[in-house]
């Protein structure tokens, strides 16, 4: 099996996906990519919490926009 059909089996297992459709998590250390569609196309991409560059990416944004907010309140004063 090559690994293009390992990620579409493994984004199409319903036991790597977490939470509701709407606001789902995914996590597969089977699957290469770090960045895969939402199981609703119309609500974009997600991390793949099974890579550890997708945790970075969960952390970044979780720690970075709160801090970005919190210095361009900083700096509009």
């Amino acid at each position: 099996m090559e690994q293009n059909e390992i990620n579409r089996a493994e984004w199409e297992n319903p036991d790597n996906w977490t939470g509701p459709k709407w606001l789902s998590v995914y996590f597969s250390k089977k699957d290469t990519r770090t960045w895969v569609p939402k199981q609703i196309p119309a609500l974009g991409w997600t991390v793949n919490l099974g890579k550890t560059a997708g945790v970075f990416w969960l952390v970044g944004f979780v720690v970075g926009l709160p801090l970005l907010i919190i210095l361009l309140m900083l700096a509009i004063q």
